[in-house]
């Protein structure tokens, strides 16, 4: 593993805690996921980068997958696409 983030957003009066790990070169996956309630993970999304391996800044590569990745799914909770899924018990 290279590189990992990680954030707390407010939404709708809750923090959720998103967090994207890099599976490094012998994994070279991008992995996000959405958390809520202690510790439930109800949202992922992940990035095959294995074309990039070859890539001469592939550390710089990777960590723009890795905030755009992080961006998009917190745009989707913003955007209100995960609250069917937050409402379920």
């Amino acid at each position: 593993m290279r590189f990992g983030l990680n954030q707390n957003i407010m939404y709708n009066g809750v923090v959720y805690h998103v967090q994207t790990e890099d599976g490094g070169n012998s994994n070279p996956v991008i992995t996000t996921h959405l958390f809520k309630d202690g510790g439930t993970i109800f949202a992922s999304r992940r990035a095959n980068y294995a074309d990039k391996l070859n890539a001469e800044n592939l550390d710089e590569v990777v960590k723009e997958m890795m905030r755009s990745q992080t961006i998009a799914i917190l745009k989707d909770l913003k955007a209100g696409l995960f609250d069917e899924a937050l409402t379920k018990k």
